[in-house]
């Protein structure tokens, strides 16, 4: 029997979880001599309240929908996969060789490339970790970590030595053509608002495709099935003749993919060439959405929505309020994250025991 309903582990234990750590963020706010309830109406109408916040809000939950899908997948095989980072980096790198190598004709069909490049590009990067964690015995959390230090040194070097544009200091690419332009939501839906510098572009789109099609990996197809029967139970899964090594690798194989395809939205959608800043963390709040959204695609992409209101709305609060500094944000930003992922049993345990009493006295009437 379930200690609560679905319904209740899905929707009320985050909501409880985030009504939580608003509070004590108000508190923080407060202790700096500011106005909460203030703070909070700025942060909602910087994140959702006109099209230009929409427009950063989305473009920012598309990253997270991302990198939270990439978790997600790897924790239904009970596998830690912290390397989005530098998965996401890689896939970036895969991205700006297929626009800069080839003359596309036109932007659709380089999405296309664009986004097999980006998978397999974050695929090759979780390989090794996967390879070493099944063949090894090395735990994948610490071989991704330092993944992600190694992507970064080698984005670094291949940006100042190999593709800086020629008389140029600033180490990135060079700019897409044109013809690779994805886009954004002024040509594909202007009529609500979207003005043309918003950074939300079809990558929005890919997103969700992504998220669907994990659904059906994991919950409709027989690979699906073993990867979770892998994460309940090693030993029951090799008593059911699946392949550990087989599963470990192919997990984090589609993991370090849907990490990668990140990059379509920083790099092929907003900033049309490749910067060293290209993920800018979204591989780790990649982690907090997965946990948030319980590693379902739906959850997961609730969850990135709540996180890119939150980037958004916290730049917005920086810039009207200054007393609230962008180092307050990050504050806000953990405090929810500590509140969902890490204290997620302080709310869970009560409610399991007001369930568990409900069904009691209901048993007892009967």
């Amino acid at each position: 029997m379930e200690r609560m309903p679905k319904w209740a582990d899905i929707f009320l234990v985050p909501v409880i979880s985030i009504f939580l750590a608003l509070i004590v963020s108000g508190l923080v706010v407060t202790a700096i001599g500011e106005n909460p309830f203030h703070a909070m109406a700025v942060m909602v109408q910087g994140a959702v309240g006109s099209a230009y916040g929409w427009g950063y809000t989305l473009f920012y939950a598309t990253n997270f929908i991302f990198t939270g899908l990439a978790v997600a997948v790897a924790f239904h095989a009970r596998l830690f996969n912290i390397g989005g980072e530098g998965q996401a980096t890689l896939g970036g790198l895969g991205v700006a060789v297929i626009c800069l190598s080839v003359a596309w004709p036109h932007w659709s069909i380089a999405l296309l490339a664009a986004t097999l490049s980006a998978a397999a590009f974050g695929a090759v990067w979780a390989l090794i970790p996967a390879w070493l964690q099944a063949k090894r015995g090395s735990h994948v959390v610490i071989t991704t970590i330092m993944f992600n230090f190694i992507a970064a040194a080698l984005l670094v070097y291949l940006l100042v030595n190999v593709f800086r544009v020629p008389g140029s200091m600033a180490p990135e690419t060079a700019r897409f053509a044109e013809a690779v332009h994805l886009p954004n939501a002024s040509q594909f839906a202007g009529f609500v608002g979207f003005r043309p510098s918003t950074p939300l572009n079809v990558t929005f789109f890919v997103a969700l495709l992504a998220a669907f099609a994990v659904w059906v990996l994991i919950w409709r197809t027989r690979l699906g099935y073993e990867i979770r029967a892998f994460g309940h139970s090693e030993r029951a899964a090799i008593y059911a003749g699946i392949s550990p090594v087989r599963i470990i690798i192919v997990t984090m194989l589609i993991s370090g993919a849907l990490a990668g395809l990140m990059a379509i939205n920083s790099v092929m959608g907003e900033a049309e060439r490749l910067v060293i800043s290209s993920v800018q963390g979204a591989g780790f709040v990649g982690i907090a959405v997965a946990l948030m959204g319980r590693s379902h695609p739906i959850g997961v992409c609730l969850a990135a929505l709540l996180f890119g209101a939150l980037y958004q709305g916290g730049s917005e609060l920086e810039f009207v309020i200054p007393a609230i500094s962008r180092e307050m944000i990050v504050v806000i930003q953990a405090l929810v994250i500590l509140f969902t992922g890490a204290l997620d049993t302080m709310v869970r345990l009560p409610l399991e025991a007001f369930f568990a009493r409900t069904r009691t006295r209901q048993a007892g009437d009967m």
